[in-house]
């Protein structure tokens, strides 16, 4: 299974609600149209949740949580891609932004820009 995203994001997300907490990701968002996902029939797994309004990927062979992907009825084709997949080099120092999604469903803070790696 292979995802290509057409640029580094330019900041990232980590939700602590209790499914992203568990996954332990760290979000890039893209339009959907701009993610290549590279998976053969059958490779991966899909999980919705809560208001069911997006599915989460993962791969069937190794358990990663690769993307999450709109499903239909939701208003935005807005796609969450899991930045932990990829080697920090390809990414670069990005910011990350912290969102409170067990609670108030708000941003409540960042991490300057820094190395993947070191986040």
């Amino acid at each position: 299974m292979g995802i290509s995203i057409p640029r580094p994001p330019e900041r990232l997300t980590n939700c602590n609600c209790s499914i992203c907490r568990r996954y332990g990701a760290l979000w890039g968002y893209f339009d959907a149209s701009e993610v290549v996902i590279d998976a053969p029939p059958g490779s991966t797994d899909e999980y919705a949740w809560g208001d069911k309004s997006i599915a989460f990927v993962r791969c069937r062979s190794c358990g990663c949580v690769t993307h999450w992907r709109p499903l239909p009825g939701r208003k935005s084709l807005r796609m969450g891609v899991n930045i932990r997949n990829f080697e920090p080099d390809q990414i670069g120092p990005v910011t990350i932004r912290l969102f409170d999604g067990a609670v108030t469903d708000e941003f409540v803070g960042e991490i300057a820009p820094g190395a993947l790696g070191e986040a």
